[in-house]
């Protein structure tokens, strides 16, 4: 079977050879304005990296929207909708208040874009029976995507943007969507991430939205040097300063503690992590797995995404019974110190940044329901999963914390440790299951040892996952109480 895989955790490459395993870190512990003053310095590189989008479509299409329980006996996974995960985040009485992310703007940012995302959009609002978001808008400030051809490259990031827009929109349905399309491909080429560079300090500049939800990532060993990845934090850097103050999201990544290498096809065998969810600046968002009835209630606790020696999701994302690396992301950079926001988690992640930094819904096994039209794959309703899924989830999160603020809540990383150290009752704590991964190469059974849930903090699922009747007002009182230096 084709893999209908889009992402996996490694699946991010550069331009260049990798960092040697002892790389000196970098600081990140200097305050914003001279980290600002040094970035503005510094052109953005020409070394391309390529990146891939950290979604995973399963590969198996329904006419219409389907059901927990037919999911589970027509391909042996849970499936769930809008309503249930709505239900397990506790978002009905923020709605009940009208606290549905109004007057705030997600924006999403993916290459190239669906030439189909707001006719699908609207089946799936129809199907759901979900109000339109009041605005969908589509920009290009990094040049014009080229017209839609059906490769294999530009239905996989159709299919992601397609899955970042709709659960962005399910979780926050009253926040405007800003779709910026860039017209490179981030997983093949020359240009790379330069390109999502430029349009992100374009939405920065006219002030466009509060928060920029990223499903992709490059693995940090495969930047030429750690220079080449300093030069691209400009955005990051601009987003945090509080003339901008927009909170900035990336997925963790989907291959658990590995990643692949250049060649897209071989995993590293040892623990690596990924960028940018490893930037300080940035809220690095990990997978759980929700185990759910059909009225969205939890009939167990959350734990840790792992599909890895799951046989029935290994069959439809990759073909086969595995084991294949499908697992949230987590780990210790090799780039960034620890920064002071960590430093109550020293004992977890030593001296080096940790991610993620929270984790929402992401496992295979209780995929979420997409519609999607656009050619090249047939129209439908398919199953998708990974980090991808998790990290507009939490961009909807934030969008209802933005709208109670009154404003946007920018870097939110040292309110969250605040929180975690506080045990707000917002911070749903996993403490079940880990991110090892397995898988066969080079004719041999490798094993990447992750991380365990721990209570608290750990590098499989961050603080944990959210309550948000709960979370939302305690994110907007820990912000406002806590410095947002790093």
């Amino acid at each position: 079977m084709t893999r209908t895989r889009l992402c996996t955790t490694g699946a991010i490459l550069a331009m260049g050879a990798a960092l040697a395993a002892g790389t000196a870190a970098i600081s990140a512990a200097a305050p914003i304005s001279a980290a600002v003053a040094a970035a503005k310095s510094k052109a953005v590189s020409p070394s391309a990296v390529v990146i891939r989008p950290e979604a995973v479509h399963i590969g198996h299409v329904f006419s219409g929207p389907v059901s927990t329980a037919v999911c589970k006996n027509k391909i042996h996974i849970a499936c769930y909708g809008p309503g249930q995960l709505r239900q397990a985040y506790n978002v009905w009485p923020l709605y009940r208040k009208g606290i549905t992310g109004t007057g705030e703007t997600i924006v999403i940012v993916d290459s190239f874009g669906s030439p189909t995302i707001k006719h699908d959009l609207g089946v799936f609002d129809a199907a759901y029976h979900l109000s339109a978001p009041p605005s969908l808008k589509v920009i290009q400030p990094a040049g014009t995507v080229s017209p839609y051809v059906p490769t294999n490259n530009r239905a996989g990031w159709a299919g992601e943007t397609t899955l970042d827009v709709e659960y962005a929109h399910a979780m926050a349905p009253g926040a405007n969507i800003l779709l910026v399309e860039t017209p490179t491909s981030e997983n093949e080429g020359t240009t790379g991430f330069p390109q999502i560079v430029t349009a992100e300090q374009y939405v920065l500049n006219n002030h466009l939205g509060d928060i920029i939800s990223q499903s992709f990532s490059a693995t940090e060993q495969t930047f030429t040097t750690a220079q080449s990845l300093l030069d691209l934090r400009t955005a990051y850097i601009q987003a945090a300063e509080p003339a901008y103050n927009v909170t900035v999201l990336a997925a963790s990544g989907d291959s658990g503690a590995a990643d692949v290498e250049f060649n897209q096809t071989t995993y590293y065998d040892s623990p690596v992590t990924s960028w940018p969810d490893s930037d300080p600046l940035v809220t690095g968002v990990g997978g759980t797995q929700l185990h759910l009835n059909a009225a969205g209630n939890h009939t167990t606790p959350d734990n840790v995404w792992n599909d890895t020696y799951e046989a029935a999701a290994n069959l439809y994302v990759d073909g086969g019974s595995g084991p294949n690396p499908l697992a949230g992301g987590g780990g210790t950079s090799v780039i960034f110190e620890r920064p002071s926001y960590q430093n109550g988690v020293a004992k977890i992640v030593g001296s080096q940044r940790g991610v993620p930094d929270i984790s929402m819904s992401a496992a295979c096994d209780g995929a979420v329901n997409t519609y999607q039209s656009f050619a090249g794959q047939p129209a439908g309703w398919y199953p998708t999963c990974g980090t991808s899924e998790a990290t507009p989830l939490f961009a909807g999160i934030v969008a209802l914390a933005d709208q109670v603020a009154g404003h946007p809540l920018g870097l939110i990383n040292p309110a969250l440790y605040a929180m975690s150290a506080a045990h707000a009752p917002g911070i749903v704590d996993i403490t079940k299951g880990n991110n090892t991964v397995s898988f066969t190469q080079g004719g041999k059974l490798v094993t990447v040892a992750g991380y365990p849930a721990l209570p608290g903090y750990d590098l499989a699922s961050g603080v944990g996952t959210v309550n948000a009747a709960k979370f939302v007002p305690e994110m907007v009182a820990a912000v406002a109480a806590t410095p947002s230096s790093y």
